[in-house]
């Protein structure tokens, strides 16, 4: 089977991400929200979109 070394690099440090937070996926998301709020790329942010209207077939007639 052929192995994609982009894949592995990916696993790769996924795994040392986890490791260095014991595998605790809160403290990973927490990292990772603190990390978005210190970092330098702009945040775009957007409305809501309004809701949808059901689409609803009307009644047949006998």
């Amino acid at each position: 089977m052929h192995t994609d070394p982009i894949v592995e690099e990916i696993r790769k440090i996924r795994d040392e991400i986890a490791a260095k937070f014991n595998y605790d996926v809160d403290a990973i998301g927490e990292d990772a929200r603190q990390r978005d709020l210190l970092g330098d790329r702009p945040v775009v942010r957007r409305a809501p979109r309004p809701p949808m209207k059901p689409n609803v077939l009307p009644a047949k007639t006998a």
